[in-house]
């Protein structure tokens, strides 16, 4: 990987120091990148999400579709209410929301039920599953006023019991991956270790070491995936990502979901994209204050790290626990077919009328990133289901229907 440099390293001193101690405990003193990813990230004190910055939003380091206003939300929100009826309106119907960021997209979608569709929201169990402390008391203070929503953790959700759906969104692609490098045709691995610094005053800096596979897991992804990385195509210095905690979510969701839909929205591509043989450096981005970059060793704990998703694996590993795929599309699409672009019809004609112009110009503005197919319109949008009867697997939902 081509390491860009950076004139600026906001580097967290605190969990540096918690990482070298980590590598210096771990021989032969090196780390696995996802181990690495993962303090970097999920630290409890330290880690990016756990930390008390501003990092999600417009004023953060990366914005959501969620942030572009109440339209994403409200039209995710049809689609629950279809998805309700599909399952012939059970009471309670359960949708868990797996890190739900600020709270946005949970409150834009209960209001709007509350509105629109009291008789659902009115037997909704709303679950919350947020593994940052801080996101989790902000989502509180945002949603204190609505009965409906608890946050949970899996561990205290009973195996086969939700009724609903689950979903996510840009979840996926902050899961801590491994790296890997062809040496000589060989899947090799890439770890992480600590350069000495010459004096105290110098900054901790994290180098790669290039050594045997952590897992024979790894190995294993490519058959399940059915990518061969022995084909000519691949040429010494091909690096990527394995996604194995991916894995391991997807069969925690599948084993709490009863009955219903899982919902997943990120961005990524089908195996053989991800692994195209032109895409030689992987995939792995940093996001720093709304500027992306491919150094995950500076701004470390002040910075998102994130990798595209691999929706053929979590298709695969869905079906080998009891999910069925229901569909795969792009988001715009989805958007599209939900009615969004009903709503950009709507705010041509009329909302021009009564808005100001700069009011009217953001909200067009909004609504264009959401189906942009260069940004978020370009996100993929998959979605699994579970022990649905025969005759509501034959029902399709708005969501994946191919526009006339």
């Amino acid at each position: 990987m081509k390491i860009q440099q950076s004139d600026i390293n906001d580097s967290n001193p605190e969990l540096c120091a918690l990482i070298c101690e980590r590598i210096a405990a771990s021989p032969p003193q090196r780390i696995t990148f996802a181990e690495y990813m993962d303090l970097a990230l999920y630290h409890p004190q330290h880690g990016y999400y756990n930390s008390d910055r501003q990092s999600i939003g417009k004023q953060g380091d990366f914005i959501t579709s969620s942030h572009w206003g109440a339209d994403f939300a409200e039209v995710l929100a049809d689609q629950f209410v279809e998805m309700w009826e599909f399952l012939d309106r059970p009471h309670p119907f359960t949708v868990v929301e797996m890190g739900a960021g600020r709270g946005n997209f949970a409150e834009n979608v209960l209001q709007y039920l509350q509105r629109q569709h009291p008789d659902l929201f009115h037997i909704l169990e709303y679950i919350i599953i947020e593994l940052s402390p801080g996101l989790q008391a902000e989502q509180r203070q945002r949603l204190a006023d609505i009965k409906c929503v608890k946050w949970s953790n899996w561990d205290e959700i009973v195996n086969n019991s939700l009724v609903g759906c689950c979903f996510s969104n840009e979840l996926v692609d902050a899961l801590p991956v491994h790296q890997f490098l062809l040496e000589e045709g060989q899947v090799r691995e890439i770890y992480v270790a600590a350069a000495t610094p010459k004096n105290i005053q110098e900054t901790i800096n994290f180098v790669e070491v290039v050594g045997e596979v952590s897992t024979p897991k790894i190995g294993e992804y490519f058959d399940f995936v059915g990518i061969d990385l022995s084909a000519s195509a691949y040429g010494d210095g091909y690096r990527s990502e394995v996604n194995l905690a991916a894995l391991d979510w997807m069969s925690t969701v599948a084993q709490k979901l009863q009955r219903g839909y899982l919902l997943t929205i990120d961005y990524g591509y089908p195996a053989h994209r991800y692994y195209n043989p032109r895409r030689r450096e992987g995939t792995l981005q940093c996001y720093y204050r709304h500027r992306y970059h491919s150094n995950p060793y500076i701004n470390v704990g002040r910075q998102d790290l994130t990798a595209h998703v691999n929706f053929t694996a979590l298709e695969r590993q869905g079906e080998l626990c009891g999910l069925d795929v229901v569909g795969f599309t792009q988001q715009a699409l989805f958007l599209m077919a939900l009615g969004l672009g009903d709503r950009i019809a709507s705010l041509s004609t009329n909302d021009a009328e009564v808005l100001d112009v700069a009011t009217f110009l953001q909200r067009r503005e909004a609504l264009h990133q959401l189906i942009d197919p260069m940004g978020l319109g370009g996100f993929g949008v998959l979605v699994q289901s579970k022990g649905l009867k025969e005759e509501e697997k034959g029902r399709i939902l708005k969501g994946l229907m191919v526009p006339d």
